[in-house]
């Protein structure tokens, strides 16, 4: 049991995350290549994404206004964003691309619409949660080690 109630309760945050389906095993490999050399590396690589991909929402975006629709433009789109986004283990955001590319696949602009609005959902609702996450993993100071959810 975690001694430092701060750390427990970034314990039981970072295991909703999982448990939920926001998060997948890459997260968890980011941070086992985080130490004491590099203590904010899976934070300085999750805002790294994010910074990126919103660039590449905005293209996206971009393409979608346009009709008709290129879906070989937007399915490359989407590749680089669900690439992007299994780096960091975002299953939910992951899920949401490889709907999104079916649809391209189909040739299904409102189905691509449609997926790119939840698509969108789930990647601020991520983004909102893992920076509540860090803000608290700041907080209670360094850990000593990673560890698989249970």
């Amino acid at each position: 049991m975690e001694k430092n109630p701060m750390r427990r309760q970034l314990a039981i945050m970072r295991q909703a995350l999982f448990d939920q389906g926001y998060l997948d095993e890459q997260f968890i490999q980011l941070e086992e290549l985080q130490d004491d050399a590099n203590p904010n590396f899976v934070e300085e690589v999750v805002t790294s994404y994010y910074r990126d991909s919103a660039r590449l929402i905005l293209k996206i975006e971009q393409a979608l206004e346009r009709k008709p629709f290129d879906f070989n433009k937007l399915d490359g789109y989407m590749h680089q964003f669900k690439g992007s986004s299994s780096s960091i283990g975002a299953k939910k955001v992951k899920a949401e691309s490889t709907l999104f590319r079916e649809h391209c696949n189909s040739g299904n602009g409102e189905g691509c619409v449609r997926a790119f609005q939840q698509l969108k959902q789930e990647y601020a609702t991520l983004k909102k949660k893992l920076e509540a996450y860090f803000q608290l993993a700041r907080q209670a100071g360094p850990m000593e080690t990673a560890c698989r959810p249970k």
